[in-house]
């Protein structure tokens, strides 16, 4: 194939080439910026927000493109930008953006999202031209992120039934910290009893003794003159 022919299909390929690079706006707008408007996503994990521009230039005329990144309303702070670098402190090593020069589209991850990261974010692009100087704008109505609250982690603990005499029971198993009053009331009742057993034989002993000695007193008693003892029936 001759050098004729071959030029020709290598314009036809830069052309195929430079137009599916193209970031000119497809519809009667002159400037776009699409986001999605709501997007959720769970606590602790991350998100993507996508995004994509598009302009009336022809990338040739193009000098520089630069993205921002705003949170909360339109004119917000700055949480994220290309040129000069920066990430809010909010977002330290949690902001990565998937996108490079010459692209129209791209996306701003999120990661470990904590409740406070519920709000509405705003993607702006900055272009500089050859002949128009520097042009920026963004999104109008933002994206929505809300964040799904992680579930609450439960411990439950072991069951116990109610005191029973100063005792605590968990299932089948006493606990260990009622022994001391179990021990207490053990001897309390043994001492009680020891005690109430040598009052009782004390008081036994006592009125045999007393019935002794009040039947010897009878036994040697003399009989006085003129007295008579009882007749046998």
């Amino acid at each position: 194939m001759g050098l004729p022919l071959l030029l020709p299909l290598l314009l036809l390929l830069l052309a195929f080439l430079q137009a599916g690079r193209s970031t000119k706006c497809s519809s009667k707008l002159g400037y776009e910026m699409n986001q999605p408007e709501q997007l959720s996503a769970p606590e602790g994990g991350s998100v993507q927000i996508p995004f994509s521009f598009c302009h009336p230039w022809d990338l040739p005329s193009v000098l520089s493109v630069s993205i921002s990144w705003i949170w909360k309303k339109f004119h917000g702070e700055f949480i994220y930008n290309t040129t000069p670098p920066f990430i809010h402190k909010d977002f330290e090593n949690r902001l990565s953006l998937n996108w490079k020069n010459g692209w129209s589209n791209g996306s701003l991850q999120i990661s470990n999202l904590r409740r406070e990261d519920k709000s509405l974010y705003f993607c702006r692009v900055h272009v500089t031209t050859r002949n128009h100087g520097r042009q920026e704008w963004q999104s109008i109505p933002g994206t929505d992120l809300t964040i799904i609250p992680a579930p609450k982690k439960t411990t439950q603990g072991p069951t116990t039934a109610a005191p029973t005499d100063g005792l605590r029971v968990s299932g089948d198993k006493r606990s260990s910290g009622s022994w001391p009053l179990r021990t207490e009331a053990v001897v309390a009742v043994a001492l009680f009893s020891a005690v109430l057993k040598i009052a009782i034989l004390g008081v036994t002993a006592y009125l045999l003794l007393k019935r002794s000695k009040g039947l010897q007193t009878n036994a040697r008693a003399p009989v006085r003159p003129g007295s008579s003892l009882p007749e046998a029936p």
